[in-house]
């Protein structure tokens, strides 16, 4: 009995000094900052999490910046922010937190990085294809191109047909609309057998590698101030020939497109692409490729290709 009731006023005890403990106020010390967001679009209401600070300074990572406890702030532009907050105890000392936010992030901006990647979004061919990557036919659905493979194995032009620097060359997007292309040491770019004929009389060529599947590579040099447009759902038609009379019309499709002489990945006749899929890391576009003597210019295949980021 005497051992029972020498636990229960433990117990008792115990329970008396986590209760006095929460009772305490926290001892003095340095300030603390936290940060708690929600988004609605471009709208983000911020909530400061901090403690023993009596003023707040708010940088929200586009330019504006805001004094205000908890403010709720309206970004101009959908894109990656990083947002900061510094808190300023009643002897100066300061604390500071910082989060990373997505607003408003649309494909345009999944394609450039937004207003905040002032170098652009870099992109290059991946050697890493996907189940839907493929050497199609220039019809309505794509279907597998004869002779070719129904999926594509990883590095495929490298490993059948000699070509790996087709993914070495990077396409540089920007918020702007600017628009930059490297073709790395080659000096060439990924390119059509017979677009390469027909327009350089085979000078042009400098790997022909894929020859029986009408690719090869080709001597280009980038465009200097060139841009882009992206244009997110339209109808697009092109020369096909499988198209009624000629023409072939994709309805209500996403789609790239480029000034002067620039494209993106694939360079022939058609140098307007269509955007079939693309997030954070990744992109899958239809390039179109003229392969027929006798319709030199008109589409016959496409290359479905997926894109990934450089970083």
């Amino acid at each position: 009995m005497k051992k029972l009731i020498h636990i229960v006023c433990f117990a008792l005890a115990v329970g008396s000094t986590l209760l006095t403990s929460c009772n305490k106020e926290e001892p003095d010390g340095p300030p603390k900052a936290g940060i708690f967001y929600s988004v609605a679009d471009k709208q983000v209401a911020f909530t400061a999490l901090t403690k023993r600070v009596v003023s707040w300074s708010w940088d929200f990572g586009d330019g504006d910046t805001s004094s205000e406890q908890n403010p709720i702030h309206v970004y101009e532009n959908g894109g990656y922010y990083t947002v900061t907050l510094t808190g300023t105890d009643a002897a100066g000392t300061t604390a500071e937190a910082e989060v990373d936010i997505a607003v408003a992030v649309t494909p345009y901006v999944l394609l450039t990085g937004g207003p905040t990647a002032v170098n652009g979004k870099k992109w290059k061919l991946t050697a890493n294809h996907t189940a839907k990557d493929k050497l199609a036919n220039a019809d309505a659905t794509f279907t597998i191109a004869a002779g070719a493979p129904a999926t594509l194995p990883a590095g495929a032009f490298s490993l059948y047909l000699s070509m790996g620097e087709v993914y070495e060359d990077e396409y540089t997007f920007y918020f702007d609309g600017r628009y930059s292309h490297d073709t790395k040491a080659d000096g060439a770019a990924f390119s059509g057998i017979l677009y390469q004929f027909m327009t350089t009389g085979g000078a042009g060529i400098v790997n022909d590698g894929g020859a029986s599947f009408g690719l090869c590579t080709g001597l280009y040099t980038p465009q200097a101030g060139a841009t882009f447009t992206y244009v997110e759902k339209e109808d697009f038609a092109v020369q096909s020939v499988y198209g009624t009379a000629g023409i072939l019309t994709y309805i209500n499709v996403s789609t790239l497109d480029f000034s002067g002489t620039e494209f993106v990945g694939f360079m022939d006749y058609q140098r307007k692409v269509i955007v079939q899929e693309i997030t954070d890391n990744s992109m899958r576009l239809v390039m179109f490729m003229a392969a027929s003597q006798d319709y030199y210019s008109y589409n016959t295949h496409a290359l479905v290709l997926t894109f990934e980021v450089v970083r």
